[in-house]
């Protein structure tokens, strides 16, 4: 025993020995200029330095280093942009050279080897299924088209909310929104809410928090190289176990779609977006032959990205309100206004409804569900006076410049006036899709989500909805306030998820 202790104390001297040499040969050979950074450790380069919520720990260590800082995560090479003006470098300047994506193990088995639209790297399949976003997928025609499910979801969950409140019953908010952002994706994906069973909704609300947890947590396999081969953390026997349940559903999904085709080969009804997948698979011309892991992966990206991010947006949003009742007043004098109390709240009716887009844009620049962008570089660049290396990874800190003091007045008060002007209109020039990379909630340029569209009328409609028709008690219901910590994982999660008593304000059953 005593020798065997004597042999492993040995190896990791010898492996921590070569490895500080290493470095210190390679950063004397490279005679680049590289940003400002904090000392780094022998092998784990800045890793003590950081914690669970990456964004955060960014954010301190631009504070006291700059708006543009390097770190080394092990052996992997990061830039830290954290100004709407270092951002717009990256972003737009050399928007090419970083439009690649890092290597993560947990990330490339789930996805199928990276087979998804999310995370492959840029390149011919990426732009075919950028383009098949935007003129198909999740374009206005097709929204348009299944509008009627978006609507239907939203009453149901309203019908849930009030039987809750006729009982004066706790409910978990956060459960429910999820359950409505997973049925609406559901039907729209394909003909089925994913709510008919039980235990199906159960577990997909269970797996979409796993992927988007194990996700955001930095694995020390993609940092170290010698941890490559063991699983420290646990992820990689978390990853396998999500994907092998994930993989079940999803293939259950796709039979029945194909087996619904069949029955309705004729035509006529409307196509949901997996009809439209399956449609490029099975065209022998399309531009890019389908596989059926790009599809499943697909489906995928679209559960994690349109449910989870939709209904966590829609949770920090609703907790705003109930910390700021002025606040939630005002929207609610809003929408009676313009919608009265005789109807319910329609997705053509929030562009009458600039205060509300006004609640939902500043819960976005506090709140971002994708905190940080993260890139790679394809080639060697130089961003202002600093070199970046090829296959330096790249994290916008989207999260860090909806605080910046530079741009953002008392940033971390919750103010919708700020995109309201004197005169009660939305300044346009304070756009979420990142065109003056202030406020970068979906990215920008080629890489900026396609589904901006379709977030914003689930997030918008499902917020004035509820602003319409419920208060809500908090705790004692005497002056109670949410906790407003962030937990850890890649769509920033609520550390308390949103609990609390409905109150119906309106009598809403004849509505529905």
């Amino acid at each position: 025993m005593v020798g065997s202790d004597f042999l492993n104390f040995t190896v990791y001297g010898i492996i921590f020995a070569i490895s500080a040499v290493a470095v210190i040969i390679w950063r004397s050979r490279r005679r680049v200029r590289l940003p400002p950074s904090p000392l780094a450790l022998p092998i784990i380069g800045h890793l003590h330095l950081l914690g669970p919520i990456l964004h955060q720990n960014f954010y301190k260590l631009s504070n006291q280093y700059g708006p543009l800082i390097y770190l080394l995560l092990g052996s992997v090479p990061c830039v830290i942009a954290s100004t709407a003006e270092t951002a717009k470098e990256f972003l737009k300047t050399h928007e090419l050279a970083f439009s690649g994506r890092p290597f993560l193990d947990a990330v490339d088995y789930i996805t199928y080897g990276t087979a998804d639209f999310t995370f492959a790297q840029y390149g011919p399949y990426w732009r075919f299924m950028r383009k098949l976003c935007t003129s198909e997928l999740l374009n206005g025609r097709t929204l348009d088209q299944l509008y009627y499910v978006r609507r239907e979801e939203i009453r149901r969950f309203l019908a849930v909310m009030l039987q809750k409140s006729d009982a004066e019953e706790t409910v978990s908010v956060s459960g429910e929104l999820l359950t409505l952002m997973n049925n609406i994706i559901s039907r729209m994906m394909m003909s089925k809410r994913s709510s008919e069973s039980e235990n199906e909704t159960a577990e997909i609300r269970i797996l979409v928090n796993e992927v988007a947890e194990i996700s955001g947590t930095l694995n020390l396999s993609d940092c170290i190289w010698f941890c490559r081969y063991f699983d420290l953390q646990g992820i990689k026997k978390r990853t396998e176990d999500v994907h092998v349940r994930l993989d079940a559903i999803i293939e259950k999904i796709i039979k029945d779609q194909r087996e619904l085709r069949n029955q309705n080969s004729e035509g006529g009804r409307v196509k949901h977006l997996l009809d439209i997948l399956l449609d490029v698979a099975e065209d022998d011309n399309a531009e890019f032959q389908l596989t059926c892991e790009n599809i499943k992966s697909f489906i995928l990206d679209v559960f994690v990205a349109g449910s989870d991010t939709s209904a966590k947006t829609t949770e920090w949003a609703l907790a705003e309100l109930i910390n700021h009742p002025d606040i939630f007043e005002k929207a609610r004098e809003e929408i009676d206004s313009v919608i009265g109390k005789n109807r319910l709240v329609e997705e053509s009716d929030i562009q009458n409804l600039p205060y509300l887009q006004a609640i939902v844009k500043e819960t976005l620049r506090l709140h971002s569900t994708g905190p940080l962008l993260v890139r790679r570089a394809s080639e060697d660049c130089k961003v202002g006076e600093y070199d970046i290396p090829k296959n330096t990874r790249l994290f916008v800190n989207v999260w860090a410049i909806g605080r910046d003091a530079e741009h953002w007045e008392n940033p971390l008060e919750f103010r919708p006036n700020r995109f309201i002007t004197e005169e009660g209109s939305l300044k346009s020039q304070l756009d979420v899709r990142g065109h003056q990379y202030q406020l970068l909630p979906f990215g920008s340029g080629r890489r900026g989500c396609p589904g901006i569209s379709l977030a914003l009328r689930s997030v918008q409609t499902t917020l004035a909805s509820i602003i319409q028709c419920f208060e809500f008690k908090v705790g004692d219901g005497k002056g109670a306030t949410l906790d407003m910590t962030e937990g850890p994982g890649l769509t920033l999660p609520r550390a308390h998820p949103l609990v609390c008593v409905p109150v119906a304000r309106l009598n809403i059953l004849p509505l529905l």
